[in-house]
């Protein structure tokens, strides 16, 4: 990952914020929104991410701000004696050189938060993701960095294609007694003895068309039998983009990606299974999964009975745990979920109590709230609904087999509280003795230690500075790990946000959002609003925890709001209808309806700001936004035009057919109908209304950045006027990454001011600090 200086601008240092929400903003005042992040992102002591547990003992490592920025502690729990994680200044040397970086121990190149480095082999190794595409590994003993190489095997285009011009792995996959070996020659199944011999040829009926895939080879646990998937291959879309100025040549060049798109066919995997000894095959009826758009990993069943598996159905609405007969082939459901909408397949769990395929633990929103549900497996019925309520569970922490008992994130469990803070729980697989295990009224992650002697509590709310807590198993505070000081930020002029909440548009339902006004705050005036937007349906955005600083994270965080606050803006975030981590019914209103984007609850949530504060000014509304955000800020200009005046819209799928077919399908429904029509951006160009900047990328690998030159030929089509920026070489985060990131923001400000401000922007032209500058 290139680390790069902003370049560009008047370097003006960290002057006192004086502009006037109703004087044109100046240079200066660009430049100290433009610096915002970077001359904040300093200021916070002590504010420790979630800690992640050494296996088989009782320390745990964290990362925490300090002055010039951040430090890996470690602690022992049992002594609450603290020590560096590891040698930092080693570390940053170590990765400069493998990178060709240069980079300091308070600022080793790892990205935020700290989920995105893991520790390995106790405390003697660490991984982390640097970027997208790559990872790289470090010794923590010699301080040896070293390019994680690719996984070996056979990718998929967003899990449904595979890719057959990269070989599948085929290597041997031994059975567990070492005595046989199973791979795939000439498309089908063959075993041969371990230690030399005779092959035998299991299957006669892969071809070409219909091979077997040795990648999903397993053996069952006594070794006389194994089963793999027999795949139909699906339509190869590839996607062409052209690079049209590769660095440091003259001529453009293309590039390639397999992207499947909505209504295109997959790859359909079926199982067989091979009875080893007596040579035979065994093909499992595919009744009860006809048409599956993923089939999970096929697993044994302990005692070699039966095999399990998960499907999809194409179109997202039906959902099963299967078991087929490792004797006959014959197959049942052992769970199931269905829906006339969609089934949330980004939130699934199932765990088989104790490996003995009697009892199953399955995640579900068939009452209309996502709750945890105990299976008889034989009998394929439920036996306890363990979670109910109305309030969902997020995800399954832990589970005690032998105890019989559930740890769980959950939210909205507390009435009249922010329904999206994030608690945890355990609970009896009977349902009985449900116990908070955390209190406080914030975000809460719990990270607990492998034998659950311990665990940490790390909790925040916008407002409140993370605070770490190490617990016993029964609850008791230990110590206090940390507890964030933002003393330094307050005094340069942090606020932090105001919540606000509007009902929706069926009078009942809350709305929660944010809003972030301007340090030189005057309440006699009146400020136009910008609406930060994101609505993807995958998950909620408005923020709930404190760090402020992070870069376009389903939407941009606090500071980022705030330096375009600061120059004269009320700026304002909403999670409406159609998001995730509320009811059924909340995250419905976005099946074959992505368009809708929660418009309807956005407005009232604005009028009823409007209605309480005078210097809301309603009338001058615009909406930014990236990716789904992107779509978004489209569709408020040609859905809501009477609302939404201006918009700048980065790197949007604007018409779901033209995007990737996973997140597409999910919500817009197989087969491809006229619900993508109707949300489409392009088809309903002709509508917009008001002013677009459109920021897009032209090697993004994400959206196809010809939707958005779809969108352009429409708007000229109908006469539209809008402007149009396309980033050569950049892809998905174009001109909102790092390197990159003032130019795109202030093409952002001088949008809104130009068109809700209705003032002149500078003459950027005119400045010789624009011209190139040596990299």
């Amino acid at each position: 990952m290139k680390m790069r200086v902003q370049t560009g601008f008047l370097v003006l240092g960290l002057a006192v914020y004086s502009v006037s929400a109703s004087a044109a903003p100046t240079v200066a005042d660009y430049q100290r929104s433009l610096n915002l992040r970077n001359d904040w992102s300093g200021l916070t002591e002590n504010i420790a991410e979630p800690a992640q547990w050494i296996e088989g003992t009782h320390r745990f490592i964290y990362r925490k701000t300090v002055p010039g920025g951040f430090q890996f502690v470690m602690m022992d729990a049992d002594t609450k004696a603290k020590s560096p994680a590891f040698d930092q200044d080693r570390l940053a040397a170590s990765l400069s050189k493998a990178l060709g970086e240069t980079y300091s121990g308070l600022h080793l190149p790892f990205t935020e938060p700290m989920t995105s480095v893991s520790f390995t082999d106790g405390d003697k190794g660490l991984v982390t993701w640097l970027d997208e595409d790559e990872a790289w590994s470090c010794t923590l003993t010699d301080y040896v960095c070293a390019r994680v190489p690719e996984s070996a095997g056979q990718p998929r285009g967003f899990g449904v294609v595979r890719d057959l011009t990269i070989p599948a792995d085929n290597s041997p996959k031994p059975s567990p007694d070492g005595k046989w070996i199973a791979f795939v020659q000439g498309f089908n199944v063959v075993v041969k003895p371990a230690a030399g011999g005779a092959m035998t040829v299991l299957s006669t009926d892969g071809s070409e068309g219909e091979f077997y895939d040795p990648q999903s080879i397993v053996w069952s646990p006594d070794s006389q039998k194994l089963a793999a998937y027999r795949v139909r291959p699906g339509f190869a879309r590839h996607v062409t983009r052209v690079i049209s100025s590769p660095e440091g040549e003259i001529e453009p060049k293309l590039a390639t990606q397999l992207y499947p798109k909505p209504g295109d066919a997959v790859d359909i995997d079926r199982p067989v299974l091979f009875d080893v000894v007596a040579k035979k095959q065994i093909n499992v009826p595919f009744d009860l999964f006809p048409n599956p758009y993923t089939m999970s990993n096929i697993n044994w069943r302990a005692d070699s009975s039966a095999i399990t598996f998960e499907y999809d159905q194409r179109g997202h609405q039906a959902y099963r745990l299967i078991e087929a007969s490792a004797k006959t082939g014959v197959a049942r459901i052992v769970a199931e979920d269905h829906a006339d909408t969609f089934v949330n397949i980004e939130r699934r769990y199932s765990h088989d109590v104790g490996g003995l395929g009697k009892e199953l633990i399955w995640m579900s929103e068939r009452d209309g709230w996502n709750h945890l549900y105990l299976y008889d497996q034989t009998t394929g019925k439920v036996k306890t609904q363990i979670t109910r309520g109305d309030w969902i569970v997020r995800k399954v922490l832990k589970v005690d087999d032998q105890k019989r008992q559930i740890w769980f994130a959950a939210s909205g469990i507390y009435p009249g509280k922010d329904p999206y803070f994030q608690h945890v729980f355990r609970v009896d697989f009977d349902g009985r003795h449900l116990t908070p295990i955390t209190t406080t009224d914030a975000w809460h992650d719990v990270s607990f230690s492998s034998d659950m002697a311990y665990y940490v509590d790390t909790y925040s709310r916008i407002d409140l500075p993370n605070i770490a807590e190490l617990h016993s198993n029964d609850g008791a505070l230990v110590t206090e790990v940390e507890h964030g000081d933002i003393t330094k930020l307050l005094a340069a002029g942090f606020k932090a946000p105001e919540v606000f909440t509007a009902k929706g548009r069926d009078g009942k339902t809350d709305i929660w959002g944010i809003i972030v006004r301007p340090r030189n705050f005057d309440p006699n005036k009146k400020y136009p609003v910008i609406e930060n937007i994101y609505a993807g349906p995958h998950d909620n955005f408005v923020p709930k925890t404190f760090w402020p600083f992070g870069l376009h994270s389903g939407g941009d965080k606090v500071v980022g709001m705030q330096a375009q606050a600061d120059l004269g803006f009320i700026v304002v975030q909403i999670d409406g209808m159609g998001t995730m981590n509320r009811s059924k019914a909340f995250h419905d209103v976005a099946w074959k309806n992505v368009g809708d984007s929660g418009f309807p609850d956005r407005i009232l949530w604005h009028k009823a700001v409007a209605a309480k504060y005078p210097w809301y000014d309603i009338s001058r509304i615009g909406i930014y936004g990236g990716s789904a955000g992107g779509q978004s800020s489209l569709g408020a200009l040609e859905f809501h035009p009477d609302f939404y005046k201006a918009a700048v819209a980065y790197a949007g799928c604007y018409d779901n057919r033209m995007d990737k077919i996973s997140w597409n399908e999910e919500w817009m429904g197989w087969p491809v109908d006229d619900a993508y029509s109707k949300s489409s951006g392009v088809d309903n160009a002709w509508r917009l209304q008001g002013h677009i900047l459109m920021i897009v990328g032209e090697q993004d690998t994400n959206v196809d950045p010809s939707s958005t030159l779809q969108v352009a030929n429409a708007l000229i089509k109908a006469r539209k006027d809008f402007d149009l920026i396309v980033a050569p070489n950049q892809g998905h985060g174009a001109l909102r990454n790092v390197g990159d990131f003032s130019y795109g923001l202030r093409r952002q400000y001088d949008y809104f001011v130009r068109y809700l401000r209705d003032e002149p922007t500078p003459d950027w032209n005119a400045l010789p600090e624009t011209a190139p500058k040596a990299p």
